[in-house]
């Protein structure tokens, strides 16, 4: 059977267009610092850099190990130059991986703060709409009109008050080293 794509509306591509835009904007900031982390740590995770890594750790020892006739030793055993590169790239690599991601953090709390905002909106719009539709009920005479489930969603919503709550009840690291500023492990 064969299954046929659906195309996609005008407001969802209006969506995704502005969804877009946004993305390109946030690379467009990036400075060029994190322009070139990004661009090392995005080529250091593929298979081409780990054979290349493969190829040169392993001509480095094979050069280095005496073996080859002919071949001048110049970092014998225990590989000295070749630990001091290896580290360094280690460090730097690890340097780069910390600004790209200090930069995707910085923007998933963007996108956070965003989605925040739009539910926010949506939750208003929403009530709004329960509301009107609790006065058509009432004037129409109806019973839904003063169920109370409909009032409880008319209440206002308060995000401070719902994070206050969620903090007291979700696990955290942060509240138990508030709550244990000592550093004593002993309360579990």
């Amino acid at each position: 059977m064969k299954s046929k794509s659906k195309s996609i509306d005008a407001r969802s591509k209006q969506s995704i267009r502005a969804v877009s835009e946004l993305e390109h904007q946030a690379l467009a900031r990036r400075t060029a610092a994190e322009t070139f982390s990004d661009l090392v740590v995005s080529q250091s995770g593929r298979p081409w850099a780990i054979a290349l890594h493969t190829l040169w750790f392993g001509v480095w020892m094979l050069w280095n190990s005496g073996w080859v006739p002919g071949l001048h030793v110049f970092d014998p055993f225990p590989f000295m130059g070749l630990t001091t590169i290896v580290s360094l790239e280690a460090i730097f690599l690890s340097l780069f991986i910390l600004v790209s991601q200090n930069r995707a953090t910085r923007r998933a709390d963007e996108r956070a703060h965003l989605d925040l905002q739009i539910n926010l909106m949506a939750e208003r719009e929403a009530t709004k709409m329960l509301r009107l539709l609790q006065v058509l009920c009432a004037y129409h005479g109806l019973a839904e009109a003063a169920d109370s489930e409909v009032d409880e969603m008319l209440r206002e919503t308060e995000p401070a008050s719902i994070a206050r709550e969620l903090e007291k009840h979700l696990p955290s690291d942060l509240r138990h080293i508030r709550n244990n500023p000592g550093g004593d492990d002993s309360n579990g």
